[in-house]
């Protein structure tokens, strides 16, 4: 795989842009996982990557939880406001019958999903399709949240991404919870998280 890297302003972290590894056009499955904090570009990194495919005329579906609903129901937006058409879907089992011609498989939000998302996107991949999965590794509580860590883990690719910290401008991977509430889900943006680093996410 290679890699593109660009230094970051705030400290000597560098971010490796994914470039899609060479097959030599043989049919090869895979699992790529994008992850990271609110406002990390996730999203964003999700549709970059859809649209390469879409460039290359490779027949794509695009899925995302039903219960997403922030910014538009059938679509995938970024909170700089990119997007992306989207399937919105109950169960990750619909994406089996809705992907049965393509090449190509994005799913946006999978911390939403159950476990059986995993199982899905595995089976996607043993059959040859290339299966983009963006997703928070962590809840506001600083829990691992939902399938992440087990898609992680099947992953082939996994790309982590950090937003910076609102207190200190050092890389942040924590989502905040500044809005009231103690249940996991909860939609919102700014007016309800911000990206803290470690020991800003710790303090009182």
């Amino acid at each position: 795989m290679r890699s593109v890297k660009v230094r970051h302003k705030s400290n000597t972290a560098q971010y490796v842009m994914f470039i899609e590894p060479n097959t030599r056009g043989l049919v090869r499955g895979s699992l790529e996982v994008i992850c990271g904090s609110m406002f990390s570009g996730k999203t964003e990194e999700l549709i970059r990557r859809l649209k390469r495919v879409r460039i290359a005329n490779q027949r794509l579906l695009v899925v995302k939880p039903a219960i997403d609903t922030r910014f538009a129901k059938e679509k995938i937006v970024s909170h700089d406001t990119n997007s992306f058409i989207s399937t919105p879907i109950q169960d990750p089992q619909q994406i089996v019958a809705l992907a049965k011609d393509s090449e190509v498989v994005g799913v946006d939000e999978a911390q939403f999903f159950d476990d059986s998302i995993a199982t899905v996107c595995e089976q996607l991949a043993a059959n040859g399709v290339r299966v983009i999965v963006a997703g928070l590794d962590m809840d506001f509580a600083g829990t691992p949240f939902g399938p992440m860590p087990l898609l992680m883990a099947k992953a082939d690719h996994v790309t982590k991404l950090h937003a910076i910290c609102v207190r200190c401008g050092a890389m942040a991977n924590y989502s905040y919870r500044i809005a009231a509430g103690e249940d996991q889900v909860l939609l919102g943006a700014t007016d309800s998280y911000e990206p803290r680093c470690r020991q800003c996410y710790h303090q009182p």
